[in-house]
């Protein structure tokens, strides 16, 4: 699984991210956008799993601490998605631990309660 393979997979959620916010806008509930989404990407021959569990890894030990990916796209993408006023330092640090925890390289922060979805996207990669 390349990185070229995410990038290209990005674009595509991105796109698929976009065409849901045009059709319901901003104002409803993350489950809903994460239903929308999945089914979008699903659509177009992508595999994604919902609620992913992960697990924290704490000297060798797996610790399920309730921690759940919104989407993994191909187990490769990690997207998690917010409705929230305004992207904070937390999301950020949260979905670079997922990545982290699930040793993957290319997540997507998508907020999609803003008027232009573009505003709300944030693309993090794990070095």
């Amino acid at each position: 699984m390349s990185r070229e393979e995410a990038n290209r997979l990005s674009n595509v959620i991105i796109g698929s991210a976009i065409a849901v916010h045009r059709e319901l806008g901003p104002g409803l509930l993350e489950s809903a956008y994460e239903a929308c989404l999945k089914y979008e990407l699903a659509q177009q021959g992508l595999r994604v799993e919902s609620q992913v569990p992960q697990p924290v890894i704490y000297k060798g030990i797996h610790l399920d601490c309730g921690y759940r990916l919104d989407l993994l796209v191909e187990d490769l993408v990690i997207i998690e998605l917010k409705t929230v006023e305004s992207l904070q330092p937390i999301h950020d640090a949260q979905l670079l631990t997922y990545l982290k925890l699930k040793q993957r390289w290319l997540g997507l922060l998508i907020n999609f309660n803003v008027p232009i979805l573009k505003n709300g996207i944030k693309r993090l990669v794990n070095h």
